[in-house]
């Protein structure tokens, strides 16, 4: 089975597979891309390569690897609080404290920061201590979209797997599978807007097919630039609480967002970004996403729901 299912990235399979073989793994590896680039899949791959009990590594089907990809193996430790905007430095000192515990059924101890990149200076510092000298079976696992931002002596310590882009027919091959009913215009647009990141491409394909209600209603009445169907939209929408609020305001950014993307030549992921495309301006668009983006952080403040929606009235009616 080995690394294949993580997607293109040969040459780095192939790296991974003769360390594997010749037993000369790291005990820290740096895996840096953008997002959806397969860090998370390639982390839980070696995780599971590294607790394999069979002669191909990782089989997949043994009980330590079911256990790393089920994220439930007692040694393979994920360190985030992803409520917070930076990792604590208490999480890392607890990770560094627990590495002097010997593994519990695996044959390795692994440490995977899935954002390393939001590990602050007092956080970096203590992570440097524990990966200068490891005991044999510690093995920390960095995923970080920016590598530039971890210490040059932490990044001079680790093992860097830089994750690459699918080609496009690899790229068109997994999203056809996986979204069968996607037309070949939404394919290609996603292919196009996501660099050749599976993720990425992924997500797009996922916002055009999961439009809320909301946004449904909110394209039709901004395409028609139709004050009174846009306060039909938001009056309701009054009543929501914050929390609610925020991830409609996200997805009518990223309608308008592939809107513009369509109005600069690309294929519509959503038919409602093509419309809107179609009866908006370039400079409506840029205005309107802009009042969105104004919006969108007033959700985490204290300001509420209806003055939110009203201000959105006024603003997105110009």
């Amino acid at each position: 089975m080995s690394f294949d299912a993580l997607l293109g990235n040969d040459a780095l399979k192939q790296r991974l597979s003769v360390s594997l073989s010749r037993g000369q793994l790291s005990h820290c590896y740096l895996l840096s891309g953008p997002a959806g680039s397969g860090k998370r899949t390639l982390a839980k791959l070696l995780a599971a390569a590294m607790q394999c009990t069979a002669a191909r590594r990782p089989c997949l089907q043994c009980a330590q690897c079911r256990k790393v990809l089920g994220e439930t193996h007692p040694d393979v430790v994920t360190v985030d609080d992803p409520e917070k905007k930076t990792i604590p430095v208490k999480l890392v000192r607890d990770a560094c404290a627990d590495l002097y515990i010997r593994p519990n059924e695996g044959a390795k101890k692994i440490y995977l920061f899935p954002r390393a990149q939001d590990l602050n200076a007092q956080g970096q510092n203590a992570l440097l201590k524990c990966i200068e000298e490891p005991p044999a079976y510690g093995v920390f696992l960095l995923l970080t979209e920016h590598a530039e931002q971890l210490l040059p002596t932490i990044r001079s310590r680790c093992v860097e797997l830089r994750l690459s882009p699918l080609d496009d027919g690899a790229l068109r091959r997994a999203l056809a599978a996986r979204f069968p009913e996607a037309s070949q215009d939404a394919l290609l647009s996603a292919i196009l807007r996501s660099g050749g990141y599976l993720g990425q491409a992924i997500d797009l394909l996922r916002e055009g097919r999961d439009l809320l209600p909301q946004t449904k209603a909110f394209a039709e009445a901004f395409s028609a630039a139709d004050p009174g169907a846009l306060l039909r939209v938001l009056v309701p929408m009054e009543r929501l609480k914050r929390e609610q609020l925020r991830p409609i305001l996200v997805q009518w950014t990223e309608v308008l967002s592939s809107a513009a993307a369509v109005r600069s030549g690309l294929p519509a992921i959503a038919p409602e970004s093509r419309t809107i495309a179609n009866n908006r301006t370039d400079a409506q668009l840029l205005r309107a996403a802009e009042t969105l983006r104004y919006a969108i952080p007033l959700t985490d403040a204290n300001v509420g729901a209806a003055h939110i929606c009203g201000m959105l009235c006024v603003k997105l009616s110009e």
